[in-house]
């Protein structure tokens, strides 16, 4: 008999009660692909001269590969992770996470239409900048304020606004690079203006900008501050108040692009300082961008404040309808902006701010809360399990230097079996909601710091999906 004609019908597979039950979750289209796809991967396996169990061993081994492979192909590929890093503000996890009260207006906003660019009072056409526009100019200082979709696009923007076909005067050692590769100089190149780099890697000088501007050529004078790097030793940078005075006496515009940027003294709650924006405002600058979602806390968005003339130049440029955000960001950032108004609570609130500023002690406490559930999860395996004292990162493009003291876990192989940390870390990764640690002079660490309080019994039920997740895999 011909083992092809012995494989399951699809009709038949169907009928399955699991594969009943998935059809009505994701619908019949997607199972009975499903269905096709794992027999005609069994029929070629049939020609190759594998062997063909007894019906109901073929039957069951066929649903199972069809309910596995359905749902791992209807699971949502943007899946919420724990950050055991030891990175807070982490690029590749979405940077802040949004503070309780930004989640609900994101969810007014996506069930309702908005006022978006609606003007309740005139009932005429509204400009969507005006629902953060007063609360960036109250918390910085400035006169006019806009939003683009990130700050790449906010320095791109100005740029291509008010230095096409002109010379921008920028210190070389602020010609900083950002993740993936993008470069400053290339945005500068993009956006059409004219890069002229002055002073040397680690010492600038006032007068080396003077020096450099060339009349009706020069469009601005720009500063950079290099929040994903820092500089040493014998270094020199003009501040940015005598940059402005020197940009002002001969009326051209001083722009200074933070990055990362807060609206708040970091030093206020005993972590490194770094300038803002009304800073910035108050030493004279005319411009000054930066994120919504690294120290700012809020959603991902590129924020431009100043001057009102600059900023309706800015709002004039066709580009900006390109980058403009969506009602989504604006809620979310519109709650964030909100809660800069209490700063007594804002530590509270925040919570990327919440994250930087937990104690030591507190994050020590909560691993030991969670210690028999890691070991538990670990039984067996060759590893020993201990909390340590561990050292977190603000962020890659944020504070890369400092060092924040946190705790959390150090699992270790038992012996000379380096291929069981790896195995351990692809595990945690492959759970429900995965866990995502780093491995380090020999150990797996599992840094604690943002882990949240409310979180400790979904995290103890995740680890407890770990043997399964291991028993997958061939011990190294």
């Amino acid at each position: 008999m011909n083992p092809l004609s012995q494989l399951p019908s699809v009709d038949r597979l169907l009928s399955a009660p699991a594969l009943a039950a998935l059809v009505d979750v994701h619908g019949h289209a997607v199972v009975a692909g499903g269905i096709r796809a794992v027999l005609a991967a069994a029929r070629s396996e049939l020609r190759q001269g594998a062997p063909l169990p007894d019906d109901a061993a073929l039957s069951a081994a066929l649903i199972n590969e069809v309910g596995a492979g359905v749902t791992a192909r209807m699971r949502p590929r943007l899946r919420p992770v724990f950050n055991l890093s030891g990175t807070v503000l982490h690029t590749n996890l979405g940077r802040a996470p949004l503070p309780e009260e930004a989640v609900q207006a994101l969810i007014v906003a996506a069930r309702w239409p908005c006022a978006l660019e609606y003007d309740l009072e005139s009932g005429a056409r509204g400009d969507r900048d005006g629902v953060v526009e007063d609360l960036l100019c109250e918390l910085t200082g400035a006169a006019a304020a806009t939003v683009v979709n990130n700050n790449a696009a906010a320095v791109f923007l100005l740029l291509n606004t008010l230095a096409q076909k002109k010379q921008v005067i920028v210190s070389r050692g602020e010609l900083i690079e950002i993740g993936g590769a993008f470069r400053l100089p290339d945005i500068m190149s993009r956006a059409g203006a004219k890069l002229v780099e002055v002073g040397t890697t680690n010492r600038t000088h006032l007068a080396d900008f003077a020096e450099a501007i060339a009349g009706a050529r020069t469009a601005l004078l720009m500063k950079v501050h290099a929040s994903n790097y820092a500089i040493h030793g014998y270094t020199h940078a003009v501040p940015q108040a005598e940059l402005a005075a020197l940009a002002h006496q001969h009326n051209l515009p001083f722009v200074v692009d933070l990055g990362s940027g807060t609206l708040v003294d970091l030093a206020a709650y005993r972590l490194p300082h770094e300038p803002t924006p009304a800073e910035a405002i108050a030493a004279g600058a005319d411009l000054v961008c930066f994120s919504g979602d690294k120290l700012l806390g809020g959603p991902q968005a590129g924020l431009l404040v100043g001057r009102k003339d600059l900023i309706a130049k800015i709002k004039k440029n066709p580009l900006k309808r390109v980058l403009r955000v969506g009602k989504l960001t604006l809620a979310a950032l519109e709650a964030v902006l909100g809660l800069y108004r209490d700063p007594d609570r804002l530590h509270l609130r925040l919570t990327a701010l919440r994250q930087l500023t937990r104690p030591a002690a507190e994050i020590e406490a909560q691993a030991a809360r969670l210690l028999p559930a890691l070991q538990a999860a670990l039984q067996g395996q060759p590893v020993s399990v201990e909390i340590v004292a561990l050292n977190s990162q603000i962020g890659a493009g944020s504070l890369p230097v400092d060092r924040l003291p946190s705790a959390g876990f150090a699992i270790r192989p038992q012996a000379r079996r380096g291929g069981v940390l790896n195995r351990i870390e692809r595990s945690l990764r492959a759970l429900p909601k995965p866990l995502i640690g780093r491995i380090e002079d020999g150990a797996l660490l599992l840094d604690l710091r943002c882990l949240e309080a409310r979180e400790e019994d979904e995290f103890a039920a995740t680890l407890a999906g770990l043997p399964a997740a291991l028993g997958g895999q061939a011990p190294a």
